[in-house]
C-alpha cells in the first residue's frame, strides 16, 4: 500500500569530502534524501531548473545569477525539504561577504510650483447678478400673489369637491411557509460521487509536504501544508500521492477515513481508485 523508500540511496553520500559535512548543499542534500525527493521533484516545487539544483547541493552557486538569486534559491529548496532556511542564508552571508546592502533609492525632486497671482474681484459681473435676482424675486412675488387670488376666487364660486371614496382594505396574501433547509451529513465528503475518485488530506499537527497527480500524470498539487490546512482531490481513475511526512496526516478515501497509522518524518507514496479504498 505504500513505499517509503527514498528515491536515492544514502550511499551516494560518499561523493562528498569529509571538510563538506556542515556545507550548505550538504545539508540541503541530506534533508532532500531524508524526505524521499528526487532532484527533478525538487525542481518542479521551487521554480528551479535542475542543472542549478544540483549545482546548488555541490555549493556552487556560481550559476544562479548573482547573491540575490542564490539567497532566494537557498530559501525556497529549504523549505521544500523541510529545513529552516535562517541559518543556511545566514552560512551563505558568512562566506560571500554579507549580506548585500539595499539599494538606495533615488532622490525625487519636487519641481517648484508657481503661485497665481491674485485675482481682483469682478464688482461689475457682481452687480449684475444682484441686479438679477432682485428682479428675478419681484417677478415670482407679484405671479404668486396674482395666483392665489385667483385660486381663491375659484373655490368660493365653484361646487363643493365631491368626497372621495374609501377604498376597502387589502385582503392580506397568504405567506408561503419557507422550504426545510437541507440537514448537513456527519461527515462533509460523506456523499462523494460514485463514478469518481476523491481524497481528502487533513494536516493534523506540524507540517507536511504534498504532491498529488491524476492517472493522466498531471500535477494536481505540490506543495507544503501547515497545520490545520486541508485539501481535496478528485480524479476519474485514479489519484497516486506523495507525502513527504505522512504521520501528521489524516486521510479520507471514497468518504472512508484511512486508519492506517504513518510515522512522523515518514515519506508515504500511495495510489486510491474508486469504490472503497484501495491502494496500490
Amino acid at each position: 500500500m505504500s513505499i517509503g523508500n527514498s528515491p536515492e540511496s544514502p550511499e551516494d553520500d560518499r561523493n562528498f569530502p569529509a571538510d563538506d559535512r556542515d556545507s550548505i548543499g550538504r545539508a540541503l542534500r541530506q534533508a532532500r534524501v531524508a524526505a524521499g525527493l528526487t532532484v527533478e521533484e525538487v525542481s518542479a516545487s521551487t521554480r528551479v531548473r535542475v542543472p542549478i539544483v544540483h549545482a546548488i547541493e555541490e555549493d556552487d552557486f556560481s550559476r544562479c545569477g548573482g547573491d540575490v538569486y542564490a539567497r532566494g534559491h537557498i530559501r525556497t529548496f529549504a523549505r521544500v525539504v523541510g529545513l529552516d532556511p535562517a541559518p543556511l542564508i545566514e552560512q551563505y552571508d558568512a562566506g560571500h561577504g554579507g549580506r548585500p546592502a539595499p539599494t538606495p533609492a533615488a532622490p525625487l525632486f519636487e519641481a517648484e510650483r508657481i503661485r497665481p497671482e491674485p485675482r481682483r474681484p469682478n464688482w461689475t459681473a457682481a452687480m449684475v447678478a444682484a441686479i438679477v435676482a432682485v428682479v428675478g424675486f419681484v417677478g415670482f412675488t407679484m405671479f404668486n400673489g396674482t395666483d392665489n387670488t385667483g385660486g381663491a376666487g375659484a373655490s368660493a364660486d365653484g361646487p363643493a369637491p365631491a368626497p372621495k371614496a374609501t377604498s376597502a382594505p387589502a385582503t392580506p396574501k397568504p405567506v408561503k411557509p419557507a422550504p426545510p433547509k437541507p440537514v448537513p451529513s456527519e461527515s462533509a465528503i460523506a456523499a462523494v460521487p460514485q463514478d469518481k475518485v476523491t481524497v481528502k488530506l487533513t494536516v493534523t499537527d506540524d507540517k507536511s509536504w504534498i504532491s498529488a497527480k491524476g492517472a493522466d500524470g498531471k500535477l494536481l498539487f505540490d506543495g507544503l501544508l501547515l497545520k490545520g490546512e486541508s485539501k481535496t482531490f478528485q480524479d476519474d481513475e485514479r489519484i497516486d500521492l506523495i507525502l513527504g511526512n505522512a504521520g501528521p496526516i489524516e486521510l479520507y478515501v471514497n468518504g472512508k477515513k484511512i486508519e492506517d497509522s504513518f510515522e512522523s518524518g515518514q515519506v508515504e507514496r500511495l495510489s486510491y481508485t474508486k469504490g472503497d479504498p484501495q491502494a496500490g
